[in-house]
């Protein structure tokens, strides 16, 4: 999406060969790293689990009059006065989608940062994958992979996403049919109310999200000084200015003011907004993201933050 103020390269329409080259190499890397990050809090997660027919053991409970003898566990009810069912885990499939901006404004990454945008994105959206593909769900990408429930799915997701098209700003969602979860992860740097006219009709037809803004530290902080140039990456325009810290208290205050309508309007509609720094770990964000898909409390999730 658009950028505010960033120093980057062009990237013009006649590189989208080389774009997408960039791309094809940075995926293998990036999916070592959701595997390592999603390692780390997989530990936590238990996906949707509530009692059904299923094959998986979910808990033990009282037994109730009017209810099958077949239903007791004898061994667990030995163990004191009372009879025990021995529930199992309901195991339908639910379908996640994951969508990542690959936007030119997304390979930006500053002195501040180890990776760029687009890295962390593609990171966080791969370890979701496989976290979720762990669990059981139905995995899928818009306009990129149909949903699919495997265990390789956040492999196959890496493998669609080497070979998809170079696009930019917000998916087409019109194969999205039924009640899912839509996870879109990118710097949404576009005007608050042009990203929600996008958003908007996703939380009318019924679909639950999740927006994960990516920011590089350099974007909230506006560190420059002295005579800089800011290229925007999507439309190529340039900006001198002379001494660039006039701007840092008016751009900062758009900068800000910008998250904070898209953050209230998402919330208003019941989706989650998750915010995470280029120089934080992508773990934080993960754990915010699957602690909101799982149904957490808002006072849980942001206790555990």
């Amino acid at each position: 999406m658009a950028s505010i103020g960033q120093i980057v390269e062009q990237t013009p329409g006649s590189e989208v060969l080389k774009r997408a080259r960039q791309r094809a190499v940075l995926v293998p890397d990036c999916m070592v790293e959701a595997k390592r990050i999603a390692n780390t809090v997989i530990a936590g997660w238990h996906g949707r689990r509530k009692r059904g027919i299923g094959e998986n053991f979910w808990q033990f409970r009282p037994y109730a009059d009017g209810e099958s003898f077949a239903r007791i566990d004898w061994r667990r009810s030995a163990r004191d006065d009372h009879m025990y069912i021995r529930d199992r885990e309901w195991e339908a499939a639910h379908t996640v989608w994951l969508w990542a901006d690959m936007s030119p404004s997304m390979m930006y990454k500053s002195t501040f940062a180890s990776v760029s945008k687009e890295s962390r994105a593609l990171v966080l959206m791969l370890a979701l994958a496989e976290i979720l593909a762990r669990s059981g769900e139905r995995i899928g990408c818009p306009g990129i992979m149909e949903p699919i429930s495997a265990r390789n799915a956040a492999e196959r997701l890496a493998t669609a996403i080497m070979h998809a098209p170079i696009t930019e700003g917000l998916p087409d969602t019109r194969m999205i049919r039924g009640s899912s979860d839509i996870v879109l992860i990118g710097d949404f740097l576009d005007d608050a109310d042009r990203v929600m006219e996008r958003i908007t009709p996703l939380a009318r037809r019924g679909l639950r999200g999740h927006v994960v803004e990516v920011a590089d530290p350099a974007e909230e902080t506006f560190p420059y000084t002295g005579r800089t140039e800011f290229t925007d990456p999507e439309t190529g325009e340039k900006l001198t200015s002379g001494r660039a810290e006039t701007l840092r208290d008016d751009y900062q205050q758009a900068y800000l003011a910008r998250r904070d309508s898209m953050s209230d309007q998402l919330r208003r509609m019941g989706w989650s907004f998750t915010h995470n720094r280029t120089d934080r770990l992508a773990s934080e964000a993960l754990v915010a993201v699957h602690m909101h898909l799982s149904g957490m409390p808002p006072a849980a999730i942001r206790s555990a933050g």
